[in-house]
């Protein structure tokens, strides 16, 4: 009984999150560790998305009974109950938000709310369903939890959360795709209006290389505009050759699904290194290293003027 419910939260899906909210975090926090603020924004977002994936259960009962790979969970079957899955949610929701809001920031807890809205509301209420561009809002969702991390600790949103918001999102797409071509028959199934299956997945594949290349130039700003150092820059343009690499191997494969397996594959290797790269390799940004170092900037002018 306790799995069922533990499995729909998606603990794989929390978990890769979580090693994203860690790299934001570092990235932001600079060398300083607050243990409780660490601890309460790890436990608010693996509660937010947990609330989030349950959400995603009971509104996609009736589609994922027609899919290979979800017609085995819960809901599906029959064995939890909608409204007991619908209180289950919203319990964590609220306890997330909550943890966030008081345990971190309130800028963190926005854009957890903001990942949250689009993952439910936009999505899988009504764009997984009815668009084609439904991958594409909601990458927004999956690119909210490094930003969660760097607000919890700067307590701000500048050029580098955002440029983490368009990292991440930008990643999402090849990620999505590569899905979408290895189950291609699952999404046809269920009728859902994923790039492959409207667009074909020559289109796809197509997408799939333009998306590398913006994510690389995203990635790579990271370092240009000085908030992560050389280390993280070398592994995160190597890294993203090689995806490139992968991805350009497509329009010379036959067998369309190993090679969108070997993508999705790579996909969670790429983004995993540069979450810990970015959480190793941080750089303090001039602004701040301006103000440690104004004391002595006036210290030394003091005694300019005083000869």
């Amino acid at each position: 009984m306790i799995k069922r419910y533990l499995n729909l939260t998606k603990p794989g899906i929390i978990f890769g999150n979580l090693i994203s909210v860690t790299g934001g975090y570092f990235l932001a926090a600079r060398g300083e560790f607050d243990l409780p603020l660490f601890l309460a924004t790890l436990a608010g977002v693996a509660l937010v998305i947990a609330s989030g994936c349950v959400f995603n259960n009971v509104i996609d009962r009736d589609i994922d009974v027609k899919m290979e790979r979800t017609r085995n969970r819960a809901l599906a079957r029959g064995l939890v109950s909608p409204h007991v899955a619908l209180a289950y949610a919203t319990a964590l929701g609220l306890a997330g938000f909550a943890l966030l809001y008081w345990g971190a920031n309130p800028l963190a807890a926005l854009f957890a709310g903001l990942g949250f809205f689009v993952y439910v509301v936009l999505y899988s209420l009504y764009l997984k369903r009815n668009s084609i561009y439904g991958t594409l809002v909601g990458s927004l969702s999956g690119a909210t939890p490094p930003v969660i991390g760097y607000c919890a600790a700067s307590g701000q949103f500048d050029m580098g959360g955002a440029i983490l918001l368009l990292i991440f999102s930008l990643w999402q797409m090849p990620h999505s795709y590569a899905i979408a071509i290895f189950r291609f028959n699952d999404y046809r199934a269920a009728s859902i209006p994923v790039l492959p299956v409207k667009k074909g997945i020559a289109t796809a594949k197509r997408s799939i290389v333009l998306y590398i290349v913006a994510f690389m130039v995203a990635a790579l700003a990271l370092s240009l505009m000085g908030y992560a150092g050389y280390g993280y820059f070398a592994v995160a343009a190597t890294m993203s050759l090689y995806w490139l690499y992968l991805a350009s191997l497509g329009y010379r494969k036959s067998d369309d699904n190993a090679w969108a397996k070997k993508q999705f594959a790579f996909s969670i290797v790429m983004i995993t290194a540069l979450s810990v790269m970015m959480a190793v390799d941080f750089r303090v940004a001039p602004a701040t290293m301006l103000a440690d170092a104004q004391p002595q900037i006036d210290s030394f002018l003091r005694a300019s003027f005083s000869l």
